[in-house]
This record gives C-alpha cells, sequence and structure tokens, in this order.
C-alpha cells in the first residue's frame, strides 16, 4: 500500500508561503512529545546504544542463532557445536568400513552377525554416528597394491575386487534406509541431510584398482564411484605414490597415462583425490587439472613432514584451484616421532594450518576411520567428531568457519566439479581413449575377419595364431585330447 500524505503535508505543500512563515503545525508537532513522562525521556537516553548494542551482538560470529532458539553463550562450544551441525551436514571424506565388510564378513551381510544398528568394535556404526552426528560419509572401497602388479598388466583380480567393494557398499547402505542414502551428487547430499539421512557416497582409494585404466575409470563412475584416488602405497601408470618416495624412490611425479586420466575425470565429474601421491605429483596435477582437486585424508606437511600430508606451496596451489584438504586423523601422520602421543589437539593444529595457508574455504574432514588401526587420543571412533569441533572453536574458529570446515566446503567444490564437467562435455570432447604405453595387447588371429588389410598384415608379422582353438575335434570330426589348439 502507497503511503497517504498527512493532512499537514498537504497544507504545506498548498501554501506558496509556508515556507518563509511559521505555520501552526510546528506547534502540533512540538504538542504532540510533550506528554511522555520523566522517565520515557530518561529511556530515550538509553535505548540506542541498547539497541546498537544488540545488533553488534546479533552480528557477532560468536553468537549463534537458530530459528525459535535463544542466543547461546560464546564460551559454550557444546551448544554452538550442536547447532552448527544441525543447520550443515558433517562430511567425513574418507571411512574404510567397506573394507572391514570384505575382510570380515567376506561380503556376507544377511546372515546375522552384524546389526550396525548396535554399538560394535572399531571405530563405525550407526549409533556412534548419530552421536557424532554425522551428515554425510564418502564410504571408501579398498583394495590392496599387489606386488604382481609392476608392469601394470593386473594379473591379481584387483578390478574384479573393487566392483565387489562397491557392491557390498551400495548393499550396505540400501539395508539401512531408515539412516543412510546413497548420492552421487552434491544436491542429494543436502537433500538426504534435509531428510535426516546420512547422505553415502563411494570413493575408489587406488588407481591400481581401476586395472591402470581409462575405460574403466568412466565404468566405476557409472557404477557410483564419485572419486579416485591417484595412487595407493604403490606406483601405477597413473602416477608416482608418496609411499615409493618415503621408501628411497624418485618422485617422478604425473606419468604419461596420468595427465590423460586426469582429463577424463574432469570430463567425467569424478573428484581427483591427491591424498596418498608424492609431492611433485600433487603439484604436476595441480599445474593442469581443468576442476577442483581434493585430498581426501590428508594434513599440512609444515605441521608433520610425513609425505601424505601437503606441504605449503601445495596448500596455496590449492587455493587457487579452488580444491579442498580433508584432514586426517592416523596418529602416524600427526606425530611421527611418539604416534601413540597423538591427540585430537594434533588435528586441530592441521586444520588451523590448513586454513591458515590455505583459508577457511579449503579445509575440511577426512578420518580414516575403519582403516587404520591407529587414531588419536579423543579421536577414537566417529562417535568424537563433536569433540574436535568444541576444541577449535575453543580455540578461536566462528560457527561460519565451522560450517565450512563441516560440509560447506566439499559440497562447495563438488558442486563446482560438476559444473565444470558439463561446461567441458558442453564443448563436444570426446572420451580419452590413452592406453598404457606398456600394454600387452592380444595378438589376434592370422585368417580373423579383419576389417583393415594393415591388420591382417601385422597379425602374421607379429605372431598371430594360425587357427581358432576349435575344441580338440581330430579328421574324424569327434572331441580327442590328443588334438591341440585345433
Amino acid at each position: 500500500m502507497a503511503d497517504t500524505p498527512s493532512p499537514s503535508t498537504e497544507r504545506r505543500s498548498s501554501d506558496p508561503q509556508a515556507i518563509d512563515e511559521p505555520q501552526p503545525v510546528v506547534v502540533e508537532r512540538s504538542l504532540t512529545v510533550r506528554p511522555r513522562s520523566q522517565s520515557s525521556s530518561v529511556w530515550s537516553w538509553f535505548r540506542y546504544p541498547f539497541i546498537a548494542a544488540g545488533v553488534a551482538l546479533s552480528l557477532s560470529p560468536l553468537a549463534s542463532l537458530w530459528p525459535g532458539e535463544s542466543p547461546v553463550d560464546p564460551t559454550d562450544y557444546a551448544e554452538r557445536t550442536r547447532r552448527v551441525l544441525q543447520s550443515t551436514p558433517l562430511i567425513d571424506g574418507h571411512n574404510d568400513l567397506p573394507w572391514q565388510l570384505r575382510i570380515e564378513l567376506h561380503n556376507r551381510m544377511y546372515d546375522g552377525r552384524v546389526d550396525f544398528n548396535k554399538r560394535l568394535l572399531g571405530h563405525t556404526d550407526l549409533q556412534r554416528m548419530r552421536q557424532g552426528m554425522v551428515g554425510g560419509q564418502f564410504w571408501s572401497v579398498y583394495v590392496d597394491c599387489d606386488a604382481q602388479q609392476t608392469h601394470f598388466e593386473d594379473p591379481s583380480w584387483v578390478v574384479r575386487d573393487t566392483l565387489e567393494q562397491i557392491d557390498v557398499t551400495r548393499r550396505f547402505i540400501r539395508e539401512y534406509p531408515d539412516d543412510l542414502q546413497y548420492c552421487d551428487t552434491a544436491a542429494c547430499a543436502r537433500s538426504a541431510f534435509k531428510s535426516g539421512r546420512i547422505s553415502s557416497m563411494i570413493g575408489i582409494e587406488g588407481g591400481h584398482q581401476v586395472g591402470s585404466s581409462i575405460a574403466t575409470i568412466r565404468q566405476m563412475y557409472d557404477l557410483g564411484a564419485r572419486y579416485i584416488t591417484l595412487t595407493h602405497n604403490c606406483d601405477n601408470a597413473f602416477a608416482t605414490s608418496a609411499s615409493t618416495v618415503a621408501a628411497g624412490g624418485p618422485d617422478n611425479g604425473l606419468l604419461k597415462l596420468g595427465y590423460a586420466a586426469v582429463k577424463e575425470m574432469n570430463r567425467l565429474g569424478m573428484m581427483v583425490d591427491l591424498s596418498h601421491v608424492s609431492h611433485k605429483t600433487m603439484r604436476d596435477v595441480l599445474s593442469v587439472a581443468r576442476a577442483p582437486v581434493i585430498f581426501s585424508h590428508s594434513g599440512a606437511y609444515s605441521v608433520e613432514p610425513h609425505l601424505r600430508h601437503a606441504p605449503d606451496d601445495v596448500l596455496r596451489l590449492v587455493k587457487q584451484n579452488g580444491g579442498i584438504v580433508m584432514a586426517v586423523f592416523v596418529n602416524r601422520f600427526l606425530n611421527m616421532k611418539d604416534p601413540d602421543s597423538a591427540t585430537i589437539h594434533d588435528v586441530a593444529d592441521h586444520i588451523f594450518r590448513i586454513a591458515e595457508v590455505c583459508g577457511w574455504e579449503c579445509v575440511g574432514i577426512g578420518s580414516d576411520f575403519s582403516g587404520t588401526p591407529y587414531v588419536p587420543i579423543g579421536l577414537e571412533d566417529v562417535s568424537k567428531f563433536p569433540d574436535l569441533f568444541e576444541i577449535l572453536m575453543e580455540r578461536g574458529a566462528t560457527d561460519e568457519q565451522m560450517r565450512m570446515l563441516a560440509g560447506e566446503n566439499i559440497l562447495r567444490v563438488w558442486s563446482t566439479i560438476e559444473r565444470r564437467a558439463q561446461e567441458i562435455r558442453a564443448t563436444g570432447e570426446k572420451p580419452n581413449e590413452e592406453e598404457y604405453e606398456g600394454r600387452d595387447w592380444h595378438k589376434g588371429l592370422k585368417n580373423a575377419p579383419w576389417m583393415l588389410r594393415q591388420s591382417r598384415d601385422k597379425a602374421t608379422t607379429n605372431g598371430g595364431a594360425e587357427r581358432p582353438y576349435m575344441f580338440n575335434v581330430d579328421g574324424e570330426g569327434k572331441h580327442n585330447p590328443l588334438i591341440k589348439q585345433v
């Protein structure tokens, strides 16, 4: 509704002498203020400072306000943490529970041995995840590096085992629909949190698990995996591992096929995870990445010089890249000299250092629960996440910074990666077809129905078989084990 002019305004606007001669309206206005009591006059001296103080308090980064709730004491870190994690999903970047399902249950979940609604041994169960206010979890599917993979020909069935890990993870999520919701987009993770469920995502912890194959990366993406750690504790056809350098080996960084893999992962929208890779690999990837990168479970090298951590120059590159470093809880990475004395405060040190160099917008949480047997004092399992947030607040972190740490950062990074993938695909870029240069391809048959003449010639010169295997059929038209390869 439009404002209606007051009678006094109308008189003043219609009288040309109104500006030069005093008008009765001035007297009328003066009379309207005189009936106020002395107490009201006293209040008028103080009300504006009180209002200003109230506004300042409400805008303070230390004053947590939740709709329907009163302001909280800035030193009540437990209540501040509760409100932060009620409004923002706490998303952990790395939990190896699927590995426990594999080695402990042999992927069998329906025989009644385990109920994840009950308190279990180890680090993870649904009861403690709820206690720890977990809002989202990247479940790591992991298979050991195999010594036979020297030439990346993968004779160890590691791709099969990875597929089984994805299968058991998806089945685990479906088995507990009241608590878990499978998600493969950032939007889904937000929606799951709003519905009261823990968003559950899949990450693959090593490039060896895709057989060092870019085609397999595409298939893993289609099956729901949303990040791949370029290496685990072994080199592969993509890149050099931190463990290779720690053992005295050369740091060859990102290899030729690795450049193609990063390019394809950016096109797909698959997050490139740089935990476990060598420092040169980190720098090489950041020099060519077309989308933000993640470190799903790492720390700050300047706090503890373990090769699993990101040096300060890498943290600055991550800032430019728009990526995220998710702080790990493994005590061997937190205190190399005396791991048993590592505490929750060491994790806080890494978080503050990452934030100092890279900014609060690029730090997250990546516990490595259920993967490492060694965790710091004060972070013994998934129920302890709020304790970490309280300590960070006590050391000066604001509620907004805690929201970024909890989940806003990883959700923003993930959304950006998704958007960049759409932009890249919109240019018409085709799937990458690079292969490991040392791959041993099948030679084929000399008399196969070749499409190209040069293929027939190549099979002849490269030792292609003369005839296909015809199940040991002899000249009498009968199966005969004495007849070989005919």
